[in-house]
């Protein structure tokens, strides 16, 4: 295991009802003029920001309000909130909504600030100052209730990215798994993988001796197996999204990735076709995820292994464990067409022929290559891509 620090004081009220104190939480927090930050009608529509700026009142802080984010959220709307909240001397942002909801308001609140273009940081520049955070949450998926993470949209070219500080780690988050049940099968499931991938991409490790945190995952994993196809056939149990929120900010708050090194190239390459195409993330990591792992698996086939028996029940073959590396991921793809995600270029929308689009927009520095498990070229993101784009759920996977 190698040396870590990890800083994690996001304060989380969880349970029913929740939302009604968050006029509490903002004043403990300091903030005297708020902004509401949320994404579509479903919020208004259901009462939600009613029961919010109800208790923004009980407690005498004023606020304004910025609705209209959308998946894959928009540079442009950030530069609209970092506008209205210095117009408005807003010292607090309250973000309503799931994870693009909660990254635009990470990018604003890094924007505010700062005399500078916030997209900057999301360019590599350090966040050095930002206006405190707090979430109601809606959706179990991208674990920004809990990160230090938000990934932006540019609608110039369409290039998708992501900054990362201790900064942006909301200082409060409201999670009420009640507020989820709304939501279709079909996002329900993007959540659900998007938490997985999360996982993965810590799983997937050249770090030795880390068996507290493999096991973490495995269980974070084991939860989503579970639950996520009981949430899908019945959206209102409670029990199973409960499970599900909680799984979704613990995969991605690091509490499972301390000590070991990490991938992230399968949420690198899946931004470019989100960028590209406006699908969902889940979905596209969906596509990718198993891909990546079928073009890296040799790397270490005994972690991949590891994942199959620890997690899919497969069967370990001493003899051949790349039999067993390769019956997992095949596993994990069923898993996911099981829950009605999309598995390859066909389904997603998206299209072969612009394979090299992707990889040029794709990006890998100076060097030419990517960091992580494995270190890819642009040959190998464009391979993982035409994997991705013939990929079936009862395909056999190369030796």
């Amino acid at each position: 295991m190698d040396n870590f620090q990890f800083y994690s004081p996001t304060e989380f009220i969880f349970g029913k009802e929740t939302e009604y104190s968050c006029g509490a939480y903002v004043k403990k927090y300091g903030g005297t003029k708020v902004l509401i930050h949320y994404g579509g009608g479903s919020a208004v529509r259901s009462g939600l920001i009613d029961r919010v700026t109800a208790s923004l009142e009980r407690e005498e802080i004023p606020y304004v309000l910025l609705g209209g984010v959308q998946p894959n959220p928009r540079d442009t709307k950030v530069y609209e909130g970092i506008e209205l909240c210095r117009r408005e001397n807003v010292d607090f942002i309250l973000s309503v909504g799931g994870g693009s909801c909660i990254d635009s308001a990470k990018g604003i609140a890094c924007g505010v600030p700062y005399e500078g273009d916030f997209w900057d940081f999301y360019c590599g520049k350090q966040v050095e100052k930002a206006l405190p955070i707090g979430t109601v949450l809606t959706i179990a998926a991208a674990g920004s209730e809990g990160s230090t993470g938000s990934v932006i949209t540019k609608e110039e070219g369409m290039l998708k990215r992501d900054t990362c500080s201790d900064l942006l780690r909301p200082r409060f988050s409201i999670l009420n798994p009640a507020l989820t049940e709304s939501l279709p099968a079909y996002q329900t499931a993007c959540g659900a993988t998007d938490i997985m991938a999360h996982v993965l991409e810590r799983y997937f490790t050249n770090t030795t001796e880390v068996e507290i945190t493999d096991r973490l995952c495995e269980a974070v994993l084991l939860t989503m197996v579970k639950e996520a196809p009981r949430v899908i056939a019945d959206p209102h149990n409670y029990q199973a999204r409960a499970n599900i929120m909680w799984a979704g900010t613990i995969a991605h708050n690091d509490v499972v990735g301390v000590g070991r090194s990490q991938d992230w190239n399968s949420h690198g390459i899946e931004h470019e076709l989100s960028g590209l195409y406006d699908c969902a993330h889940g979905a596209g990591l969906a596509v990718v995820m198993p891909a990546w792992m079928e073009f890296v698996y040799k790397h270490n086939i005994m972690r991949f292994a590891q994942m199959a028996t620890r997690v899919w029940g497969c069967e370990m073959n001493f003899e051949d464990p790349a039999v067993t590396a390769r019956e997992g991921i095949r596993a994990f793809r069923r898993f996911l067409a099981s829950i009605g995600m999309p598995i390859n270029f066909e389904q997603l929308g998206a299209k072969e022929a612009d394979i090299p689009v992707l990889v040029e927009k794709f990006g890998l520095g100076e060097e030419g290559r990517t960091g992580g498990f494995v270190s890819l070229s642009s040959e190998d993101v464009a391979e993982i891509l035409h994997i991705a784009a013939h990929a079936s759920a009862d395909k056999e996977i190369a030796e």
